[in-house]
């Protein structure tokens, strides 16, 4: 007879909150470009809001963190930084831009985990 498959111990370690959400990126990624919306260049990208949200150092930011940008507008974001970028092109902030695309995804209605995450985050504007 074959030995069973041995269960690991638990650690007692709560499991860390998702922060990747496939639906809603593609969902992001089917809109205009944020900046230039028709005149768009390239493709469109999920572009991840840094300052103010759960990354940090090698840590990308949970997925409803983003918003869409073109190839070029993502280019510039990154060339010129952030705060650069969001106070030349997005006056109410890059933050609230993006949880106000997480708050109108489908993943906002269908998806309890993403929809606490969103909520918790709107909490702390």
């Amino acid at each position: 007879m074959f030995p069973k498959r041995r269960k690991p111990p638990k650690s007692g370690i709560a499991r860390a909150p998702r922060r990747e959400y496939p639906s809603h990126r593609g969902w992001v990624r089917g809109h205009e470009c944020a900046v230039d919306g028709p005149h768009s260049e390239g493709r469109i990208e999920c572009a991840h809001v840094r300052i103010g949200t759960d990354g940090g150092t090698q840590l990308k930011p949970s997925d409803f963190f983003t918003y869409p940008l073109c190839q070029r507008c993502h280019g510039e974001q990154h060339a010129t930084g952030e705060r650069t970028f969001e106070a030349k092109y997005f006056p109410k902030g890059l933050r609230a831009t993006a949880l106000e695309y997480a708050r109108r995804s489908p993943s906002y209605f269908k998806d309890e985990e993403f929809r606490t995450g969103v909520d918790k985050a709107l909490e702390g504007n």
